[in-house]
């Protein structure tokens, strides 16, 4: 009995003592992970502090950086880096075309009779229904207030001395509703009505100074021309002839600067330039020719054999010529190109002269005017009414001229409330025609 209670009592010992081992095990895991976590809590606190002093000496360093350079604002410009080439770098806003902004205003605002009316280009004596007009009265005011014509055409009848001119196209410009071109035929040689009354000096024909060979001529007749004209109060000349004359044609004659498209491209672009200068607008005519013709446009039809080919090396040259120089306008003649266009209609009526060549191939978004739509080359085949739509059909801007001005601004009118044609074909042309008009205007 005792030798058991002893071997209970063994047990028990042996059973304590495991169970202390196993709590002193677990206390140092208790302890060695406090340790530890110890351990981590003042890597942190040191790592923090440790950044937070360098935060602070890099703080300092920059405030005296910035310090010392402030106090050598005055030594030392500033080094300004040039932008970052590879940062896509925002488009330049374009400038304001000023022109445009007027000349839409101003087209927004007329009415139809006035778009269609300014498409004309009139002798005055059409506008006022009186035999000679020598002076811009009454009856000049009242008439523009009801057709505002987009120009008026003066002759050698309208001219009787300096003064009188002067006053009749102020008085003319000040009445007009709308900006008008005031134009004569000046060339120059034995077309010069201002020259041959006395109020300008008449610098010869273009064949003779085509002949010197010195565009610097060409440009100071121009520049002549451009300049009494101003003076008197035009603002638009009817020249330079940019036609190549064949040997023994007599239709242009001595009008033209000669027979070489070389030397005559040169000598047109110098009289464009001389002209547009003196703020007179110049007139390329006849496009695209009459040079190889011995018809009589006055009186009939005028046709010519020339090809496309033809034209485009010889011919055409001239006209990029004046068109490069910036005329502000192209005639169109009424000349037939029958291997052109595969029938007898005029160039002057004729799409595919005027918008598929003139413009297409030439490149040319000035105004197109008709050549005078009075002489025969039109009248013996159209009424006054026919020729002004199928003109504006084919791409022209301002109707030269009409044999019958009331009856053809009556069928423009009518062609447009018929949808014969556009309102938006009429503002293309009123476009051109105010662009123009309002070039010298705006800076």
């Amino acid at each position: 009995m005792a030798n058991d209670e002893s071997i209970v009592e063994e047990m028990d010992r042996r059973e304590y003592r495991r169970k202390r081992r196993i709590r002193n095990r677990i206390l140092s895991f208790v302890v060695l992970a406090l340790v530890l976590a110890g351990l981590v809590v003042g890597g942190v606190i040191g790592v923090r502090k440790l950044l937070s002093a360098f935060g602070e000496k890099k703080y300092a360093d920059e405030l005296q950086k910035q310090m010392d350079e402030l106090q050598g604002e005055g030594e030392e410009p500033p080094v300004v880096e040039a932008p970052d080439q590879s940062v896509e770098q925002a488009p330049p806003q374009e400038e304001p075309n000023y022109i445009d902004e007027i000349v839409n205003s101003c087209i927004s605002e007329m009415p139809i009779e006035d778009k269609v009316a300014g498409l004309f280009m009139i002798t005055p004596e059409a506008l006022t229904g009186t035999e000679t007009v020598v002076r811009a009265g009454d009856t000049t005011k009242a008439k523009l207030g009801e057709r505002p014509v987009g120009g008026l055409v003066y002759s050698a009848k309208n001219i009787q001395s300096a003064e009188q001119l002067t006053e009749m196209l102020s008085n003319t410009r000040n009445w007009s509703k709308y900006p008008i071109f005031l134009g004569i035929e000046e060339e120059g040689g034995t077309i010069s009505p201002v020259a041959e009354k006395g109020l300008g000096e008449n610098v010869g024909s273009m064949a003779d100074i085509g002949a010197a060979g010195d565009p610097g001529r060409a440009r100071e007749a121009g520049a002549l021309i451009g300049g009494y004209l101003s003076g008197l109060g035009f603002n638009m000349d009817f020249a330079p002839v940019a036609d190549i004359v064949a040997e023994g044609n007599t239709v242009i004659g001595n009008r033209s600067f000669g027979p070489d498209a070389v030397q005559a491209a040169s000598m047109v672009s110098a009289a464009v330039e001389g002209l547009q200068s003196a703020k007179v607008s110049a007139c390329l005519k006849y496009f695209p020719g009459l040079g190889d013709t011995l018809d009589d446009i006055s009186a009939g039809m005028a046709n010519s054999e020339k090809t496309l080919e033809e034209l485009q090396a010889n011919d055409f040259t001239v006209y990029q010529a004046g068109i490069g120089a910036g005329a502000d306008f192209v005639m169109a003649g009424h000349i037939s190109m029958e291997k052109v266009t595969g029938d007898n209609t005029p160039a002057s009526i004729s799409g595919i002269m005027i918008t598929d060549i003139l413009r297409g191939q030439l490149g040319y978004q000035g105004i197109v005017i008709t050549d005078a739509m009075n002489m025969g080359a039109i009248t013996e085949y159209y009424t006054s009414d026919e020729a002004a739509v199928k003109a504006l059909q084919a791409g022209a801007d301002m109707i030269l001229m009409p044999e019958d001005f009331e009856a053809a601004y009556t069928g423009v009118l009518e062609a447009v409330n018929n949808g014969t044609l556009t309102q938006e074909r009429i503002d293309e042309s009123l476009r051109r025609i105010f662009r123009v008009k309002y070039k010298d205007k705006v800076e």
